[in-house]
């Protein structure tokens, strides 16, 4: 049988959460542990697809750029070819 390399880590989770967390190791006879490793295994897919925080920042830049790009364009006008 394969030993997997363990780790101790400490997290902070909101007393209400820790609770919940709790509430359904002791449901399931599981440790905490046990749970929180198999919620992750479980949301992982969807915890990715979420924007991180330095997301945010290069949409904001890009967005910043667009507008520098048209402005440099100079004001744009209609000509009305007849």
């Amino acid at each position: 049988m394969s030993q997997r390399k363990r780790q101790r880590q400490c997290l902070y989770i909101e007393n209400e959460l820790l609770e919940e967390i709790r509430e359904e190791a002791f449901r399931q006879d599981r440790s905490l542990s046990w749970i929180v490793q198999r919620a992750w295994r479980a949301a992982r897919d969807q915890v990715c697809a979420m924007p991180g925080t330095n997301d945010y920042l290069t949409l904001a830049n890009d967005d910043a750029d667009d507008e520098h790009d048209s402005a440099e364009d100079g004001p744009q006008s209609a000509v009305n070819e007849s």
